[in-house]
């Protein structure tokens, strides 16, 4: 017997964000999530994405054990402004078992028709900003922290439910080189001069805070006509800012500035937190706080998290002047092997800034749709 239980409590709410510590239990690959950080962002009395979309979340239970959870989201942003009638579904985790994953997907269906929509997709977020994507290959590699992982019947579940892939992304395994190259140094000399840019270096994390709005403002000229973009609202800008700049360090962001001070392109890296998240299993205390800390201080390992460029500079050659300031970094830090953010497949201006680190696709992720 299946049951699905709509979360009303925060117990049940607990509930939710921990079942998959309990699927993915001594699981070598799979990175666990902080449940604190979970909670946070599951909680809409605190998570501003609520002025635009609004979600309500489900477990099932199956013969009286917890079995499954998914989050059924309504982006309005989405439906008014981008015409995209669909419902969302996300932080979908279930048990091998196709019924359970009907059950829990019957109540995407639900809304999507209560609302007249017309598509169903997922696994995403409440926004383009946040995790999206079934892992379809890279089974054996650990994810990132802005990934999912999943086990590979997650996407045969689909398919046999007569889903059909929407976005694909893939992901890429660089190997750094122990001295810049040449032609990358000479070239990005030669863009600077041409363009009279020049590179903001940041001694402390306040000194970046100024820059943040314009970051994300370049983020949305520079994806705004990938099939996934959702404009990113201020309120997001000021969210993100305070969740996430805590673990950027100063060193791994790169900003680039016109003659006239405007910020024209940036990138941000971080050391790859993947096994001190591990470690943490979900807890930043007792110990957790000091494995992310370590792995900041030394680590082998980094995650090419975003890339902006002001569409004016875009195939100009400024990603030369971004390489050569990240291959100072990654040399002096003993970065020797760099992981990029997930990137649709169709965005191949941003896969060819690899073609010179040795690029090794190892992950690939996909939503599915099915019309309602």
């Amino acid at each position: 017997m299946i049951e699905i239980t709509k979360v009303t409590t925060k117990k049940e709410l607990k509930k939710f964000v921990t079942f998959p510590f309990q699927l993915y239990k001594n699981h070598p690959y799979w990175v666990p999530p902080l449940v604190k950080d979970e909670m946070e962002t599951l909680d809409l009395s605190k998570n501003p994405v609520a002025k635009n979309a609004e979600a309500t979340y489900y477990l099932a239970y199956k013969d009286g054990k917890l079995s499954g959870r998914i989050a059924v989201i309504v982006n309005h942003l989405e439906i008014t402004e981008m015409r995209k009638k669909k419902v969302r579904f996300g932080w979908f985790d279930v048990i091998d078992d196709i019924e359970v994953s009907k059950a829990l997907l019957d109540k995407v269906f639900e809304k999507g028709h209560s609302l007249k929509l017309e598509y169903a997709e997922g696994p995403v977020g409440f926004s383009n900003m946040e995790k999206a994507g079934i892992l379809t290959k890279g089974y054996e590699e650990m994810n990132t922290m802005i990934t999912w992982y999943h086990h590979p019947y997650y996407a045969e579940h689909f398919k046999k439910l007569g889903f059909e892939k929407q976005a694909t992304w893939v992901e890429y395994r660089l190997k750094i080189p122990n001295e810049i190259k040449g032609k990358v140094a000479k070239f990005s000399k030669l863009v600077r001069q041409r363009y009279k840019l020049s590179v903001i270096r940041f001694q402390n994390k306040k000194e970046i805070l100024p820059y943040v709005d314009a970051m994300f403002g370049l983020l949305n000229n520079t994806y705004n006509t990938l099939q996934t973009f959702v404009p990113i609202q201020q309120y997001q800008i000021d969210y993100y800012k305070e969740k996430y700049f805590g673990f950027i360090h100063p060193d791994y962001i790169t900003c680039i500035k016109d003659e006239e001070g405007k910020l024209i392109a940036f990138s941000v890296v971080m050391p790859s937190f993947s096994k001190a998240l591990k470690k943490a299993n979900g807890k930043l205390l007792p110990f957790g706080w000091w494995h992310i800390l370590q792995a900041q201080k030394k680590n082998d390992t980094a995650a090419f998290y975003l890339i902006g460029i002001d569409p004016e500079y875009q195939g100009k050659g400024v990603t030369a002047i971004i390489f050569e300031e990240m291959q100072h970094l990654f040399n002096q830090k003993g970065i020797v092997t760099v992981e990029t953010n997930p990137e649709l497949i169709e965005n191949t201006a941003v896969q060819l800034l690899w073609k010179d680190y040795d690029p090794k696709q190892h992950k690939e992720r996909s939503t599915f749709r099915i019309d309602l």
